[in-house]
């Protein structure tokens, strides 16, 4: 499959915190860090392809809890760890919750968790109650999480589609993990996930994640939210978030199944990044993790060695 969609990124700041854990030096506050604007004929072609974007492609974005008048509210911002019920609100101009969304990617909100050393990653979709209060359920482990919600308010004219973030603490002893070696395989039970194509600082670059089980092309993967993967990409120490999709769509006649799955992707600079790909296959979606690296031909991101400890899970 041979569809990409160009797409937008989106970059959110890092806590005092995790800067010690990253080694990247001073802290950036979430709120006071410019972001990039939005452009609307970007955002008029994004909505009309279902994708995002987030002023220009290599221009960092999403560094804010507020923008354009809208607001993130998590009901607590610190949690013991285990599962817990996550309760937040948007908030609008108006100062109170937001009720009336429209869907993106088959959903109205799109929530994406990720703890600093990017050694977790969940993405769920919660439930709206009437009163402008949504919901969700995450697994969380000891340590500082960043919280994403991705979302497009109804009536909003002027930014579509928005991605807002916040910081979120969970009590408990928390020993960080390294950057896993960057690889090009992942494997997830008995699913090996071939990843080609590269990052490009400022350039548009294609990515090509390839599914096979047991040895064998998986050529029968399931539609998941309106596609047949999803990726998203974090910039190892102050999480730069990218939000990808492949253009194509399941039953349009030439978008195949499998076992490959394009995506078009810019990475706003050179670095580390962590991959994470979401696909759906047997009634079960599950998350193979890649480190790569952004450069030259020997970049370490060229690497071909196997990385395990990607996951199985259900979404939202």
């Amino acid at each position: 499959m041979k569809t990409p969609v160009k797409l937008g990124t989106y970059v959110v700041a890092v806590a005092a915190a995790a800067a010690l854990a990253f080694g990247v030096g001073s802290a950036v506050g979430p709120v006071a860090q410019e972001t990039g604007t939005h452009h609307g004929e970007d955002q008029d072609a994004a909505a009309e392809h279902g994708t995002h974007t987030e002023g220009q492609d290599s221009d960092p974005g999403g560094l804010q809890v507020s923008e354009h008048g809208y607001t993130l509210q998590l009901e607590t911002t610190t949690f013991d760890p285990g599962t817990r019920t996550v309760e937040f609100r948007i908030t609008g101009p108006d100062g109170r919750p937001v009720t009336d969304f429209e869907p993106t990617h088959e959903k109205k909100l799109h929530l994406v968790a990720v703890n600093r050393d990017t050694s977790g990653f969940q993405h769920v979709h919660p439930q709206l109650d009437d009163s402008g209060t949504w919901r969700a359920d995450l697994d969380l482990t000891p340590g500082s999480w960043r919280l994403f919600a991705d979302f497009h308010p109804s009536g909003h004219n002027g930014s579509g589609p928005m991605t807002l973030g916040v910081d979120a603490a969970v009590r408990g002893n928390h020993d960080p993990q390294p950057l896993p070696d960057p690889d090009r395989t992942a494997r997830v039970g008995d699913y090996t996930v071939r990843l080609d194509g590269d990052l490009v600082p400022g350039e548009t670059g294609e990515l090509s994640l390839s599914v096979h089980r047991d040895g064998e092309p998986v050529t029968d993967l399931q539609p998941y939210l309106g596609a047949y993967g999803h990726l998203v990409a974090l910039r190892a120490g102050d999480l730069g978030y990218l939000h990808v999709h492949p253009e194509g769509e399941p039953g349009d006649g030439t978008t195949e199944p499998g076992p490959d799955i394009t995506f078009a992707a810019t990475a706003p600079s050179a670095g580390a990044y962590r991959l994470f790909l979401d696909f759906r296959h047997e009634n079960t979606v599950r998350t193979a993790a890649f480190t790569v690296h952004t450069g030259a031909d020997d970049a370490p991101g060229r690497s071909t060695d196997d990385h395990t400890g990607n996951h199985d899970h259900g979404h939202g």
